[in-house]
């Protein structure tokens, strides 16, 4: 049978889709992911045949609407989640002719999407095959959905919908204990799944799958937008700081911030790393929030301490919070970056110095390990695909 996966946004979107589409491939299927820009070289590098619908990145359907008009995103979570749906709404659209292109040439049996991959459920109402979505992380989307659903209202129309179609089957990857503190239970509830990590590799090294001897772990993944990242002072105050632990600090970041900030760390690791494969090795995680970042301490039974990056993101920092597997800081942008770097580092002496965070951390992922893997669920969807 055949399978189409639809992704869109970031890389994240394709990492989070590739366990199943692997493990469909692997019990004798034909997959292929359909994405907008630059994703289908993401998916290419992980091994999965990949093929382009959409020219541009999601940040073009963020910042303009329909018309070319620029569009500012609103401050309010509410309103920010709606602008979100909007233009996730926007980009399935820009896709959809694509999509049928498609289809034409190489009919899926089923289509899977991701949370706000809405045209995986318009192109399969189009066919009148099963529409699977699978969760990205643990965040509740269903506050997008009607953004979405207003920008889609022509696509709807004309497939005879007053509404976004429900899947046929929901894969939720959210461990049970952690959905009461979440703030809402849209998305969750379906097929479990146990989320497995993804993400591009590298040639692999030592010390990256090792533990350093007597010392703590600590790795930093904020993105370049972080504060963290603005400046070379406040980086390397934040890694001074946080090596008067004793403490290996270890900083994920990309190419250009390495090449930016490497030469102020000298005794510290920066660069490109791949988390599935150091973050077992690791005491404390600090990152922006995230979906794929945190599952993947969350995984691997890592305390995590998050400063998000936007509204959204504060959902999981709230979450692992409540649970006791983390920290919560303010939003980043409320304050300078002295403030934050100490918040970092004052958040950062409490989880290492309470072995809680870390225990409550390995329940959330003991449960992950004991929920459905992507081959047991492959086999839900190959049945359901069959009819």
């Amino acid at each position: 049978m055949k399978f189409l996966f639809v992704a869109g946004g970031s890389s994240a979107t394709v990492f989070t889709v590739s366990p199943l589409a692997t493990a469909l491939r692997n019990a004798g299927h034909e997959i292929l992911v359909a994405a907008n820009e630059p994703l289908p070289d993401i998916a290419a590098g992980i091994g999965l045949p990949s093929i382009s619908i959409v020219p541009e990145p999601v940040f073009h359907f963020m910042r303009f609407d329909r018309s070319g008009n620029p569009v500012e995103p609103p401050k309010d979570s509410r309103e920010n989640m709606l602008h979100t749906g909007r233009a996730f709404g926007r980009m399935a659209a820009a896709g959809l002719d694509a999509l049928r292109d498609i289809a034409r040439d190489w009919r899926p049996d089923a289509i899977v999407g991701g949370s706000m991959t809405y045209a995986a459920g318009l192109l399969a109402a189009h066919l009148g095959v099963p529409y699977v979505r699978q969760a990205w992380d643990v965040v509740p989307t269903d506050g997008a959905d009607p953004g979405a659903e207003e920008e889609l209202r022509p696509e709807l129309s004309a497939l005879g919908l007053t509404g976004l179609p429900d899947p046929t089957l929901s894969i939720d990857v959210c461990p049970p204990s952690l959905q009461p503190c979440l703030p809402s239970s849209a998305g969750h509830g379906g097929q479990l799944m146990h989320w497995v990590p993804g993400n591009g590799q590298r040639r692999i090294e030592r010390w990256m799958f090792t533990r350093p001897e007597n010392r703590r772990r600590v790795v930093i993944t904020t993105g370049t937008r972080a504060l963290a990242f603005q400046s070379a002072d406040a980086l390397r105050s934040l890694v001074e700081q946080l090596s008067r632990t004793g403490a290996e600090v270890l900083i994920a970041a990309p190419e250009q911030v390495s090449e930016k900030f490497g030469g102020e760390l000298k005794d510290v690791r920066i660069g490109w790393l791949p988390l599935d494969v150091v973050a077992p090795t690791c005491d404390l995680l600090v990152h922006h929030g995230g979906g794929v970042t945190a599952m993947t301490a969350m995984n691997a039974g890592v305390p995590q301490l998050i400063a998000p990056e936007a509204s959204y993101m504060e959902i999981v920092a709230r979450a692992l919070s409540d649970f006791g597997a983390g920290l919560a800081l303010p939003t980043q942008g409320q304050g300078p970056d002295q403030d934050q770097t100490e918040a970092i580092v004052s958040g950062c002496r409490e989880i290492l110095s309470d072995p809680r965070y870390t225990q409550r951390a390995r329940i959330l992922s003991e449960e992950m390990a004991t929920l459905p893997t992507p081959s047991e669920v492959a086999l839900v969807v190959e049945k359901l695909a069959a009819g």
